[in-house]
């Protein structure tokens, strides 16, 4: 393994983040998950569309019972948050009663997750968390107890394993962060 440089777009990246050691991270976040929602029958509300591939070896690893369910919402724009979220693709299943944990990619600003908590904590469910393959720390603009972290990492913007730049890199197995 060593650091490869792709462009996209308009700019440089190089990796920062290998697959197995994405792997290895959402492996011991699943393994907290299993232990913590034994015997409770989670709903996984996965964030379309960043958190599609980690939602998928998340739940490779979950060996409790459980649902998973899709929303798809909208901040950013190019490489900044707009600071506005708008629901593209709504909730349909019923969250009364159940232990919902909302599956991020990425969370940065907070404006998204913060949002879409105050959205599904109206419908009653008995636990509310999330769980983010990737944190930024310093970035946070709203208190928000994020329990389920694969992995805190400083204020690079970061493409690849399911984050996009402008639509691109979604695709790619490992995370690179921005150069240039």
């Amino acid at each position: 393994m060593y650091p490869r440089t792709i462009t996209l777009n308009d700019c440089q990246f190089k990796t920062y983040l290998f697959e197995e050691e994405i792997i290895a991270r959402i492996t011991m976040l699943a393994d907290q998950l299993n232990t913590d929602y034994a015997e409770k029958r989670p709903l996984f509300l996965a964030v379309l569309n960043g958190s599609f591939m980690f939602a998928a070896d998340l739940m490779k690893r979950i060996g409790v019972s459980c649902d998973i369910a899709f929303i798809r919402l909208s901040s950013y724009q190019d490489m900044a948050s707009t600071g506005k979220v708008k629901e593209i693709l709504g909730l349909t299943e019923n969250l009364d009663g159940r232990h919902v944990v909302v599956l991020e990619d990425i969370v940065d600003t907070g404006h998204t997750v913060n949002s879409l908590l105050q959205q599904l904590q109206q419908k009653n469910p008995a636990s509310l968390e999330v769980a983010t393959l990737l944190l930024k720390p310093e970035c946070l603009q709203h208190k928000i107890d994020i329990k389920y972290v694969a992995k805190a990492i400083p204020n690079d913007f970061v493409v690849g394993y399911g984050l996009d730049y402008n639509g691109l890199g979604r695709n790619l197995r490992d995370i690179y962060k921005i150069v240039s």
